[in-house]
């Protein structure tokens, strides 16, 4: 049957990171796909351009504007929390970073309840979807891809600044890695990004855009309301475009890639979710899943900023003038400091002894900046970001009303257990002593943030609880497990546990945070539910990732 704009085999919503990649593969297999996506387009220097990153997220034309409700344990602060609202979901507006995670966080995943989704089922996956260009830089080739879709590239790192970083991770007795998507993720090395011939190389340009090259693959615009059933089975989708409420009609199933605030939330507004909750909003339900929009995680973070003595950092370019240098020549010939994020040296390391693998993070980056794009007083400086990995804390996505149009309520939670409290305190001092390494001296003047004089662990809570910050990593609001978890609400599958022809298929469903960003996890999730879509799999790689063989007796 031909394709119709309101009818296709498979509907998709939300033309993020892992819809991107089921519109690819499942249109690639011959089938008619429709995905459902409220933003615009994604074409523009503002989102083209890798340096340009704090512009987009702080846009609303490219952002869903989403806060946290106050956090209780942060002195009440509402955080924000960005959400691409445009093709290409959030690979259109993040930070370009790659992690795939840590071997141990996907074993874990099916230690879960997530069977199927072991690091040997998922390792294929990773390699199916890369396009890894090492740039001499050294790595694992074995254990990367080079026929993906989704170019992987180092940037050039010619500041002297991510080589001291490096070297004082070395001085300090930690490991180095060549490659932390490769066989060992812990230590130190350099940083990995979605950027190809100096472009942000998105889901969206990656996937989407070939795809929809295809007559059998076309995007429509529209708020996704709710999914329409006949009885448990899905039928299709409700969707607002231009005023009028519309059907989209999907012939096998429906597949919801919305992002981990999103995707609970239609599920909701569905009558799919914890059955009280969706009765006080007026919503009744079709599906008692106590699950829904529960098992909230996110990445918090906080700026470890430190005043430069020499003036090597980017910090003269945070000018008008320079800006537009920088800009043309991105424009003209898509090189120079437009091309890269500017990540691109980073370190995964244990907080302690008895801790398996890495559960602290930092990416550095040659300048004191904010995603916000404001910087420091002080003028030149540089930074880590640097957070725990594997918070116990846990939040969750709500409704605050029966309007679809209506933001929900998000509730993270941060810092509501002890051991948060312990892991983060203990990564600021890790951090500090990283910096006061003889690789550093010649650059640091003085620490900024949280300050020289912030030691006790008083003084280091109250700096987190000011400071702060979302990764912008949130997930687990539609937890994959298995199909008797009374909080599980898709089964290893992807389905949702009591529906027919129905699915979800992004970093809502992982069971736990990943260690690192999340946007090559969702992506590789997108790879993995189209093969279960269409009945197949790749054969498991039984490689054996690297683990500290004194793991347990010693932190580094």
């Amino acid at each position: 049957m031909a394709n119709t704009p309101n009818e296709a085999d498979y509907v998709i919503v939300g033309a993020g990171s892992a819809g991107c990649a089921l519109a690819y593969r499942l249109s690639d297999a011959g089938h008619d796909v429709i995905v459902i996506e409220y933003g615009g387009t994604d074409a523009g220097p503002f989102i083209q351009m890798p340096a340009a990153l704090s512009y987009p997220m702080n846009m609303k034309r490219y952002d869903w504007g989403y806060m946290s409700a106050p956090e209780p344990h942060l002195g009440g602060r509402r955080l924000v929390c960005p959400r691409g609202k445009v093709v290409g979901g959030s690979s259109s507006i993040n930070g370009m970073v790659y992690v795939r995670g840590h071997a141990r966080d996907y074993d874990t995943w099916a230690q879960m309840g997530a069977s199927g989704w072991s690091y040997e089922h998922v390792l294929p996956y990773f390699k199916r979807m890369e396009s890894w260009h090492d740039g001499g830089h050294g790595g694992d080739p074995e254990w990367r891809g080079t026929d993906g879709p989704l170019h992987v590239t180092r940037g050039p790192r010619t500041n002297p600044l991510f080589h001291a970083f490096v070297e004082a991770g070395r001085e300090a007795g930690y490991q180095v890695t060549g490659d932390y998507n490769g066989e060992q993720q812990e230590g130190f090395g350099p940083f990995e990004q979605t950027v190809w011939k100096g472009r942000r190389w998105s889901a969206a340009n990656a996937y989407l855009h070939p795809a929809m090259k295809r007559p059998n693959c076309n995007l429509v615009r529209g708020l996704a309301r709710k999914i329409t059933f006949d009885g448990l089975a899905a039928r299709g989708v409700e969707i607002e475009r231009g005023g009028q409420i519309q059907e989209i009609r999907a012939r096998r199933e429906v597949i919801v890639a919305a992002s981990a605030i999103n995707s609970p939330k239609l599920l909701m507004h569905s009558g799919i979710g914890p059955a009280e909750h969706l009765k006080s909003v007026g919503i009744e339900p079709i599906l008692d899943r106590p699950g829904v929009g529960e098992n909230l995680q996110d990445h918090l973070e906080v700026y470890f900023q430190i005043a430069a003595k020499q003036p090597v950092t980017l910090n003269k370019y945070w000018n008008p003038l320079w800006k537009a240098v920088i800009g043309a020549q991105w424009l003209f010939t898509k090189t120079g400091l437009g091309a890269s994020n500017n990540f691109e040296s980073c370190a995964f390391i244990r907080s302690r002894a008895g801790i398996e693998y890495p559960d602290i993070q930092l990416h550095f980056l040659p300048i004191a900046v904010r995603y916000d794009g404001k910087t420091v007083a002080e003028g030149h400086g540089f930074q880590a970001h640097v957070g725990p990995m594997r918070s116990a804390s846990r939040g969750a996505v709500t409704l605050l009303s029966g309007d679809p149009k209506d933001d929900p309520n998000i509730l993270f939670n941060y810092m509501s257990q002890p051991s948060d409290w312990e892991e983060f305190r203990t990564a600021l001092r890790l951090t500090r002593e990283i910096f006061q390494q003889p690789a550093f001296s010649e650059h640091v003047k003085h620490e900024i943030l949280p300050g020289a004089d912030c030691t006790s662990d008083e003084q280091l809570d109250e700096f987190i609880r000011q400071h702060g910050e979302s990764a912008y990593h949130p997930c687990g609001t539609c937890k994959m497990g298995a199909a008797n978890d009374p909080l599980a609400v898709v089964d290893p599958e992807a389905r949702v546990i009591g529906t027919e022809r129905l699915r979800v298929a992004d970093s809502s469903i992982f069971p736990q945070i990943t260690n690192g960003n999340l946007n090559a996890p969702s992506i590789m999730v997108g790879e993995k539910v189209s093969d279960m879509v269409l009945g197949k799999a790749l054969e498991p790689d039984h490689s054996s990732p690297w683990l500290h063989p004194d793991w347990a007796s010693s932190q580094r």
